[in-house]
């Protein structure tokens, strides 16, 4: 059975899912998820500490599946796609992914926790949600530069390195284009292949044959 804080973030994520977060109460989130409201400032602080908990849950799970995409046995080529869909299909699920990665926030959500929170929690877990979550810069940077090392082959030269940090950068732009615009089907990788340069990457000594 998941934890009460999951619980929580689960039911205040449901919450939001059916209205704006302003008229999400406190006492209603604790109730959904069959704990105590004291539990839930226990766990949270406050509601500004559950907004920021729930924000912090889904920039882990983005980061989560990027992780998945680029170190899974295919090709490099195809890990790059995969990290470049998996943006796509992740701002297109969840509306605090697409705000987090794209900036536009609006008022259903909770208001953007950007910066750290002023008071330590007794909470590890909420030391951590209150700590100053990335701008979709960072996310282009964080994921650009995972893309880059997962990619590079032994002995790259840093001239390499660089243009693959580049072509890097560019195909997480793409993916984040797509969530405005998105491609026919297919399209991502198509996209990919197109500004990936093939001398690149090299293939992975690891990847199964």
């Amino acid at each position: 059975m998941p934890a009460a804080r999951e619980l929580l973030l689960d039911a205040a994520w449901a919450a939001l899912a059916r209205r704006p977060w302003s008229a999400v109460r406190m006492v209603d989130v604790a109730a959904s998820a069959g704990v105590s409201r004291q539990t839930l400032y226990n766990e949270f602080g406050g509601k500004d500490g559950l907004a920021r908990a729930l924000v912090r849950r889904a920039a882990d799970g983005y980061l989560a599946g990027v992780e998945r995409a680029l170190t899974g046995p295919a090709e490099p080529s195809d890990r790059l796609t995969a990290t470049a869909e998996w943006t796509a299909a992740a701002a297109r699920d969840d509306a605090l992914v697409r705000a987090l990665l794209t900036g536009c926030w609006h008022e259903w959500l909770p208001a953007p926790p950007f910066t750290a929170a002023p008071a330590g929690s007794p909470v590890p877990a909420q030391r951590r949600a209150d700590s100053a979550l990335p701008a979709p810069p960072d996310f282009v940077r964080i994921v650009r530069d995972r893309a880059a090392t997962a990619l590079t082959g032994p002995g790259a030269a840093p001239a390499d390195t660089a243009r693959l940090l580049r072509a890097c950068e560019l195909v997480v732009r793409l993916a984040l284009s797509c969530v405005a615009a998105p491609p026919a089907e297919g399209g991502i990788a198509d996209l990919v292949r197109a500004v990936l340069p093939r001398d690149l990457v090299r293939p992975d000594p690891h990847a199964r044959p």
